[in-house]
């Protein structure tokens, strides 16, 4: 729980105060649904990479749009090992801004091999305006100016005073787990908590 507030309090500084749910832009599932995990990923981490594309799907499929789960994504860019990381989080805070984070979220981890070496991504990054249908030029103007700098500072200062070191690392009701862990590995976890947090009360 300390986790989940430190993240709650450091988006929150981050988000204009209209925002009913600062993390609502990022997050997938019902926001009422009865677990909550909360992802720390970096999006020039090759590991990231793996579990967006292969293994996410699969828990979107089975616990977020069945209600289960509600999962939200805390930007952790690992600087001093990818030194795009943080720019392409910039690029999904932005993204967000209207409402198309996911979009960016999966165009960003599946075009990572083409952007993550660039000595400069940032004219390959304005081409996902295009294909995540934002406006392009509220797009532009917010990478331009650095807009979400703060956002993913303040995200990444949450999960590095939450003991995350690595990524993609995991929150989930409590604890952390970390690495890319196959389906396998959280299904029992997912359930056993969904069950517990479902279960009827005891008749006296």
């Amino acid at each position: 729980m300390r986790l989940a507030l430190s993240l709650l309090a450091a988006v929150a500084l981050a988000t204009p105060l209209h925002a009913q749910d600062p993390m609502a832009s990022r997050s997938k599932g019902r926001p009422t649904a009865p677990v909550t995990v909360y992802e720390m990923s970096d999006f020039q981490c090759p590991y990231c990479r793996r579990f967006a594309l292969e293994i996410f799907p699969a828990l979107d499929s089975a616990y977020i749009r069945t209600g289960k789960v509600r999962w939200v994504f805390v930007n952790f860019p690992l600087t001093q090992l990818h030194p795009n990381a943080a720019a392409a989080a910039q690029v999904a805070m932005c993204a967000a801004r209207q409402d198309k984070f996911w979009p960016v979220h999966d165009l960003l981890f599946r075009n990572q091999p083409a952007w993550a070496p660039l000595a400069s991504p940032a004219e390959y990054f304005l081409t996902f305006a295009d294909s995540a249908a934002l406006n392009q030029a509220a797009f532009q103007q917010c990478l331009s100016t650095g807009a979400t700098r703060g956002e993913v500072e303040e995200d990444a200062l949450a999960a590095a005073r939450a003991g995350a070191t690595s990524t993609p690392n995991f929150y989930i009701e409590g604890g952390i787990m970390a690495g890319a862990q196959p389906v396998s590995v959280f299904a029992p976890i997912l359930d056993s908590i969904y069950a517990v947090k479902t279960a009827a009360p005891r008749k006296p």
